[in-house]
């Protein structure tokens, strides 16, 4: 069973769509809204990747 929700930018680099898309999985995945999000950012500082525990405890 997976221990987090990981969402990656189809042309490198997330876009919105792809990002709202990552918070509504989180959401049906039942992570509550006060969980801290990770990510990955290039060096302009862009997000790359987005990473969010699905548990306290892998947070």
């Amino acid at each position: 069973m997976p221990t987090e929700i990981r969402a990656t930018g189809e042309a490198k680099d997330m876009t919105l769509d792809e990002l709202a898309q990552f918070v509504e999985d989180a959401r049906k995945a039942g992570v509550p809204g006060d969980r801290s999000v990770r990510a990955e950012v290039s060096f302009s500082g862009k997000i790359k990747e987005a990473f969010i525990a699905l548990s306290e405890d892998d947070d």
